[in-house]
């Protein structure tokens, strides 16, 4: 009787896993296609905040809007699940966006914006494709490093915005990149991504190489 309902326990608790997990995936489905639509239809780089709305408006879309961008979130996600305390990497990660913004709002230069955006997002990919777990300095070193730059370049896209509403910007940032980056944690976590000795699935290797690819096209583009 105990034994059966352990079996009913855990098989209700491995069916709301897998229908966690594909929720997160659905979103970030969704995200990953609003930006390519929004690369597509030319959607404007400069955009001028007026007010506390607009400003949390534009944090909420602007990591989503940039592909190059979204797929660092992502990637550092992924692949903070392979740590028990990989949560901390992607904090440090949200936390050195916010650090980019601050940076700009200051009128600091931080040179080569796009080139470390792009390296970065080569350098996700290519940890994603190895079959050997990354170490956590590593990981966290470049996931500040992009977060930094990332920061950096999401202000630069915003114009005339005065103290209020750039708080506000930076709240609406601040919940896209860790609503995004946890739920990439959740699914990374959920394929056992963690785990000793794990078996590399396939489909993160592809996930990898594809965010090598656009990691590729965007520094091209940065460097022409």
């Amino acid at each position: 009787m105990f034994k059966t309902q352990l079996s009913q326990s855990r098989a209700w608790g491995e069916f709301y896993t897998l229908k966690l997990m594909h929720r997160h995936i659905g979103a970030i489905a969704v995200l990953i296609l609003i930006s390519l639509l929004s690369s597509l239809s030319g959607t404007p780089v400069d955009h001028t905040i007026s007010n506390c709305w607009e400003g949390l408006i534009w944090g909420l879309a602007d990591p989503v809007i940039a592909l190059d961008c979204l797929v660092g979130i992502i990637a550092i996600g992924l692949l903070s699940s392979v740590f028990v305390r990989g949560a901390a990497i992607a904090g440090c990660f949200v936390l050195a966006a916010i650090l980019g913004i601050v940076i700009h709002s200051f009128q600091l230069n931080l040179p080569g914006t796009e080139i470390a955006i792009a390296t970065s997002t080569i350098v996700f990919g290519t940890m994603l494709m190895l079959p050997n777990q990354p170490n956590f300095i590593v990981l966290a070193s470049v996931g500040v490093s992009a977060g930094l730059f990332q920061g950096y370049a999401n202000a630069e896209s915003i114009i005339g915005v005065g103290t209020m509403p750039l708080i506000a910007y930076i709240v609406g940032i601040t919940l896209t990149l860790f609503t995004v980056a946890m739920s990439a944690r959740e699914i990374g976590s959920a394929i056992g991504m963690g785990e000793i000795n794990r078996i590399l699935p396939w489909k993160i290797s592809i996930t990898g190489f594809a965010f090598c690819a656009i990691g590729i096209v965007f520094l091209s583009n940065s460097i022409i």
